[in-house]
């Protein structure tokens, strides 16, 4: 589900949203969902479905993380337009 909702091929960039804060990231807590994560991105790569483009998404510890702002929450719920994916 994940590489489908997203553009996991460009880098600091989903749909008109730029910046590093955009980047298409995988945090894991685990050996086992560092390796999961890590073999479903080389499948999609082998699969051929991204025309040989390469997968820049990283794969990383997690961290500490911060919730967004409130009126970020449910943002096209609260404003309207946009489409549930940003995958171009």
């Amino acid at each position: 589900m994940f590489w489908s909702i997203h553009n996991p091929t460009t880098k600091n960039r989903q749909g008109p949203d730029i910046g590093s804060q955009y980047r298409s990231m995988i945090a894991y807590h685990t050996p086992e969902q560092e390796s999961i994560s890590k073999k479903s991105k080389e499948d999609l790569e082998k699969s051929g479905k991204l025309n040989g483009r390469r997968i820049v998404t990283e794969i990383v510890p997690a961290s500490t993380f911060y919730k967004a702002e409130e009126y970020h929450q449910k943002y096209y719920q609260k404003r309207g337009g946009g489409s549930r994916s940003c995958y171009i």
